[in-house]
């Protein structure tokens, strides 16, 4: 049986960006990932937006981590050459009775430290984009967009150059908590059974089952996860906006919202929709009520504009006594096996926050 340092479960970009960390401080690392490719899941479906941290209740983890993620972000894809735009955003209000929204939002966001944000006019948000029909709105210029392939790749190049290893296609099977670590079993190809002083459970959507499966794990310490989809939606036609346009958010989400890839190309969504298997189909019949919504921002989008483009599945849990579900990031310290951190509810914005959760992640397992 081989012996290293840490295991990281979960080759999607959080998992990437721990396990890239760990290397680069000189840890034996080996992540090790189910699917026969990087980043396959929630990492590869959603807007690739790099958020600004207006949406999460001061205090949150992802409050914190989202901010902090945010200029590290930017940073290591200047550095690393992947391709991003600080393009901003206008989150609109429809009506004079959203305007208090954008008002709280704005008062969360300058709490969570985001200090650029401005409340627009109806008339000045026009000044912007032409074209977009709306009351007020909140500008966030420090909003933008990432290659989400081209950063994964990057964050591999930098854990491989540093010496860690990366097993696709090897599934854990079976893994066993004990005071001098984990004993992990993975399946697939190439089964491998492998001891670590540490392990890491950053799988994603398969997090929790991950974790209840480690014998000596406490069982009633992993949430209840429900799975949220949301589809997107390609504009067949080039959209007549700049930046990114947003509604007000919705239950479960940040409402349909128009995105632009670094190539200009324009898709709304995602929506909400909350389901129980892993079905990743758009159906189409979801047009009506999505048109509906983006119709309240540019009334001039057209039925034939918009055609199935692809969905994501975000990794809910449930909030801590009725408050916003957070990121949880599970150590010893709190369900008392030693060698164990598992990661809950990494969804959006995960993806902005990947660099300072494996921050934290080092921390919490490193004390």
């Amino acid at each position: 049986m081989d012996q290293v340092d840490y295991i990281v479960a979960g080759a999607g970009v959080v998992g990437l960006a721990i396990a890239r960390v760990l290397a680069l401080a000189g840890r034996e690392v080996v992540l090790v990932e189910a699917a026969e490719a990087i980043g396959t899941g929630t990492s590869s479906r959603n807007s690739e937006v790099i958020h600004a941290g207006i949406y999460y209740e001061p205090g949150s983890l992802k409050a914190e981590l989202c901010v902090r993620g945010k200029e590290m972000l930017y940073a290591f894809c200047e550095s690393h050459g992947v391709g991003h735009r600080r393009i901003g955003k206008l989150i609109v209000a429809a009506t004079p009775e959203e305007v208090a929204y954008l008002e709280k939002l704005a008062r969360t966001g300058a709490a969570n430290g985001v200090d650029d944000l401005t409340m627009l006019s109806g008339a000045e948000a026009l000044a912007l984009e032409p074209t977009l029909s709306a009351h007020a709105a909140l500008h966030s210029p420090s909003t933008g967009i990432v290659d989400t392939h081209g950063l994964m790749l990057a964050l591999l190049g930098d854990m491989e150059a540093a010496g860690g290893m990366l097993a696709l296609s090897s599934p854990v099977v079976a893994a066993e908590a004990g005071l001098d670590g984990v004993v992990l079993t993975t399946g697939g190809p190439e089964p491998m059974t492998l001891a670590c002083r540490l392990f890491v459970n950053a799988a994603g959507l398969d997090a929790p089952a991950l974790a209840r499966a480690i014998s000596g794990m406490p069982a009633h310490l992993v949430p209840q996860e429900t799975m949220a989809k949301g589809n997107y939606f390609s504009c067949l036609r080039k959209v007549p906006f700049s930046r990114l346009i947003y509604p007000v958010p919705e239950m479960g989400g940040l409402g349909t919202h128009l995105t632009l890839d670094l190539g200009g190309q324009g898709r709304f969504g995602p929506d909400v929709e909350w389901v129980s298997t892993r079905d990743y189909v758009v159906d189409p019949t979801r047009k009506a009520a999505m048109m509906a919504s983006i119709r309240r921002y540019w009334p001039d989008v057209r039925e034939e504009d918009l055609a199935p483009g692809y969905s994501g599945i975000r990794p809910k849990i449930p909030g801590v006594d009725g408050r916003a579900p957070d990121f949880v990031i599970q150590g010893p310290a709190v369900h008392g096996v030693p060698g164990l951190v598992n990661l809950f509810g990494i969804e959006s914005p995960g993806l902005t926050s990947c660099l300072a959760i494996a921050e934290r992640v080092v921390e919490v397992a490193e004390g």
